[in-house]
């Protein structure tokens, strides 16, 4: 015998929808997804004085799991394109991707920490998966600069909005 009433489990659970705590974000893999080097200019690299010009490409994508969990995919895509004058030095692309479990998260907080949480995670791996791979590569290595995952959320966010007024995005 026990002192709570049984529950009928057909009625729903209060419990169930508010968070036991605060969120948290539970990364179960992470992993090089996709990694691409080329090296067309080093021969040329290695003539000139000057410090190549790189142009650097982020983006994030988050793909979801199974409907019933909570897990995603999320993928930090960084690209370089180093070019001194009109000559390509070197390309680098790096898809470095986090399976990750949202804890507790409640339904306002989950587009937040996938793409803004997860990639600032992930981002330090990939950060120097890209400076070894310039640096075997016979360069200097790339330390890509920090980057503010908020200021890209929220450009992708106005370019969303705009997008869905039917506007053309700023850029």
């Amino acid at each position: 015998m026990t002192d709570t009433p049984a529950q009928d489990p057909n009625q729903a659970n209060p419990q169930a929808s508010q968070p036991a705590g605060p969120p948290s974000i539970r990364v179960l893999a992470q992993y090089i997804k996709d990694l691409s080097f080329e090296n067309p200019g080093l021969f040329g690299a290695q003539q000139g004085n000057s410090a190549p010009e790189i142009e650097l490409g982020i983006d994030v994508k988050v793909e979801p799991g199974p409907p019933a969990d909570a897990v995603f995919s999320v993928e930090l895509r960084l690209s370089a394109r180093a070019k001194r004058q009109e000559n390509v030095v070197f390309i680098c692309e790096l898809v470095y991707a986090g399976v990750v479990e949202l804890l507790d998260a409640r339904r306002e907080d989950v587009e937040p920490m996938l793409l803004i949480e997860c990639p600032r995670l992930l981002f330090p791996f990939a950060r120097r998966i890209i400076a070894d791979i310039t640096r075997e590569g016979g360069h200097p290595p790339l330390m890509i600069d920090p980057i503010d995952f908020v200021g890209l959320y929220r450009q992708q966010r106005q370019r969303a909005e705009a997008e869905a007024a039917g506007q053309q995005p700023a850029s």
